[in-house]
C-alpha cells in the first residue's frame, strides 16, 4: 500500500530550514523584545525591497491587511467596493468590516481572476475602489484593471495572499497598485509559523496612516491619535519570516516545476481544464487548480488512491449564510458558480516530490480517459 499523497506538508519548510529558524528564535528570544522592534522593521525593509516598493507595514493577518488599506482610505457606510466574485470570503469581510458593501462581479472563466470589463460596468457614483485577487497565485490582469480605475479616479488594491512571489509584465505583485494586502498564514508560499500580514505600497502618507491604525492609533505611548486597532506582527514571526523570504524564489521554483509537469502530463486528460498560463503572468503556483464536470467523482478517485486534495472554493461568497441577507441568489453570478461547482485543487507545495507528482498525474489521467467507470 502506497503511503498517501498530501495536499500540503507544512512540517517540511521547517525541518529542511529547522537551523536558520532556531536561530531566528534564539536572536528574538535574547532579545528581550517580543513587540514591534527592530525584527520586525528589519522585515519590513527586506519585503518592501522584495516587492519593489518603498514602504511594507506588517500586520496582524492578511484579513486586516486589507481591512486596514479600505479603512485608510476613509471607506465606510455608503461606499461600495469593486470585489471579484471568485475568491475567499476574506476579500469581502473586510470590505463588510469597513461598513461598506462588496460589488461582486465575475471573473474570466480562462483566468479565474477579475475580469477588467465587468468591473468597469459595475462602477456607480458610490464605487471607492477596486480591489483585484491574485488568485491561486495567478496575477490578475493589473493593465485592465488599473486601465479602468484611472479613467474613474479610483485606487486599485492587490489582494496578493495567494502571490508571494508572483510577477506581472516581470513586476512583482504587491507593487502593482495603489496598495497590497498579503497574508502569512502558514501555508502560504511565504508562510509563518502562526498568523501574520502585511500592507505593501508606494504611498508615504496611506503606510503611515496604516502604523497608526495597526497601534492603537499611536506613535507615542498614551498619545492616540486615531481611533485604531491592535494589529502587529509579532517579532518572532518576522524573524521566521525573514528566514523564509531567503528561500521563496527557490521554493517558488520547486512550485514551478510540478506545475510543468502536471500541465505536461495531463494535456491528454479528457473534459479536465488545465490553468490557463501567460507570457506577461508569472504565477507562483500556490495552487494547482483544475476543473472537471464531474469534480466529485474525480475527487473520489483520487481519495480512494490515497491522493488529497482540496475545493477553492465550494461555496461562493454571495451564496454563503454571511451574505444570505444582501440579495443575492443562485444564478446571479453563473461564472462564479460554475467554477465553485467544478474546481479542484491537486496536491502543491515545494516539497512535493517528483513520484508523488507522477502519482497523481497518473490518477487524474486514469480517471479521465476512462469515465465511465463506478466510483
Amino acid at each position: 500500500m502506497l503511503p498517501p499523497v498530501p495536499f500540503l506538508e507544512i512540517k517540511p519548510a521547517y525541518l529542511e530550514l529547522r537551523d536558520e529558524l532556531d536561530a531566528a528564535y534564539r536572536r528574538v528570544m535574547d532579545s528581550g523584545r517580543y513587540i514591534l522592534g527592530a525584527e520586525v522593521e528589519a522585515f519590513e525593509a527586506e519585503f518592501a525591497a522584495y516587492c519593489g516598493v518603498r514602504h511594507c507595514v506588517t500586520v496582524g493577518n492578511g484579513l486586516e491587511a486589507l481591512f486596514l488599506i479600505l479603512r485608510a482610505y476613509g471607506l465606510g457606510l455608503g461606499d461600495e467596493v469593486i470585489v471579484p466574485a471568485n475568491t475567499y470570503i476574506a476579500t469581502w469581510l473586510a470590505i463588510s468590516h469597513t461598513g461598506a458593501r462588496p460589488v461582486p462581479v465575475e471573473p474570466s472563466i480562462t483566468t479565474h481572476t477579475i475580469a477588467a470589463e465587468s468591473a468597469s460596468h459595475a462602477i456607480t457614483a458610490r464605487t471607492r475602489a477596486i480591489v483585484a485577487v491574485h488568485l491561486y497565485g495567478q496575477p490578475a490582469c493589473m493593465d485592465a484593471v488599473t486601465e479602468v480605475a484611472a479613467h474613474h479616479n479610483l485606487p486599485v488594491i492587490e489582494d496578493a495572499a495567494q502571490a508571494h512571489g508572483a510577477k506581472w509584465r516581470g513586476r512583482p505583485v504587491g507593487g502593482l497598485a495603489d496598495a497590497a494586502a498579503f497574508s502569512f498564514y502558514p501555508s502560504k508560499n511565504l508562510g509563518a509559523f502562526g498568523d501574520g500580514g502585511a500592507v505593501t505600497t508606494n504611498d508615504g502618507s496611506l503606510a503611515d496612516q496604516i502604523r497608526l491604525l495597526r497601534n492603537y492609533g499611536s506613535e507615542v505611548k498614551y498619545q492616540n491619535k486615531l481611533i485604531g486597532f491592535n494589529s502587529r506582527l509579532d517579532p518572532l514571526q518576522a524573524a521566521f519570516l525573514r528566514v523564509r523570504l531567503r528561500h521563496l524564489d527557490e521554493w517558488n521554483s520547486r512550485r514551478r516545476a510540478v506545475a510543468e509537469t502536471y500541465l505536461r502530463r495531463l494535456t491528454e486528460a479528457k473534459e479536465c481544464v488545465l490553468p490557463a498560463t501567460s507570457t506577461v503572468a508569472q504565477s507562483c503556483w500556490h495552487l494547482f487548480v483544475v476543473r472537471h464536470p464531474r469534480r466529485s467523482a474525480l475527487r473520489d478517485h483520487l481519495a480512494l488512491g490515497g491522493i488529497q486534495t482540496e475545493i477553492h472554493y465550494p461555496v461562493s461568497p454571495h451564496l454563503s449564510e454571511a451574505y444570505r441577507g444582501q440579495g443575492w441568489q443562485r444564478g446571479d453570478l453563473p461564472l462564479t458558480e460554475q467554477l465553485a461547482d467544478t474546481v479542484l485543487s491537486l496536491p502543491m507545495g515545494p516539497h512535493l516530490h517528483s513520484s508523488q507528482v507522477q502519482r497523481v498525474s497518473e490518477a487524474v489521467l486514469d480517471f479521465c480517459n476512462d469515465i465511465g467507470r463506478t466510483v
